[in-house]
């Protein structure tokens, strides 16, 4: 899947073994958690002008290489983990019906690139373009790499869960 625009140009492709390479050695260690979580392979290349563009450009891409693979398949729909990193313990909860973010961040020590503005972008960009429900809640925690860290490795694995095959069409109105 391909992003172009004046702002970014982006490639994701997933089970393709080609790395991460954002540009933005931050962005790339947490899509590396991400999708090792997931237990995904990936391609990702991108330039960009903002790290702004990049995050939010990114979420928008991933979301729609994600519904392309999951279109016209029964999937579990939901996914859920409670990940520790040190002193950070983050809840992620996943629904793969409607769009909506609920980011509940509240970081204390900073870090150079670690931002929850970004990182909110990316979500709400994800979970638009996916038609995901996203609850990110910080149970405990001070550092910023942890804590963002320890959301993007339990995004993974909600995701992995959400985005498994699925019996049933997991709706009671019969449609997602």
């Amino acid at each position: 899947m391909r992003r172009k625009t004046k702002e970014t140009d982006i490639i994701v492709e997933i089970g393709v073994d080609g790395g991460i390479e954002t540009g933005d050695r931050v962005f790339d260690h947490l899509l590396t958690a991400l999708f090792f979580y997931m237990q995904q392979n990936v391609s990702i290349k991108a330039s960009y002008d903002l790290r702004h563009h990049l995050w939010e450009d990114l979420g928008i891409v991933l979301g729609e290489e994600l519904r392309e693979k999951i279109k016209g398949r029964k999937i579990a729909r939901f996914g859920s983990a409670i990940m520790p990193m040190d002193d950070a313990l983050v809840l992620v909860a996943v629904d793969i019906s409607r769009p909506y973010l609920n980011l509940e961040l509240d970081i204390k020590e900073s870090e150079k690139g670690f931002e929850v503005t970004l990182v909110r972008e990316f979500l709400w960009a994800l979970a638009r373009t996916l038609n995901a429900t996203i609850h990110m809640k910080q149970l405990a925690g001070v550092n910023a790499h942890h804590i963002i860290e320890a959301a993007f490795k339990g995004l993974g694995v909600a995701l992995r869960q959400a985005l498994s095959e699925s019996e049933r069409l997991e709706s009671t109105k019969g449609v997602l």
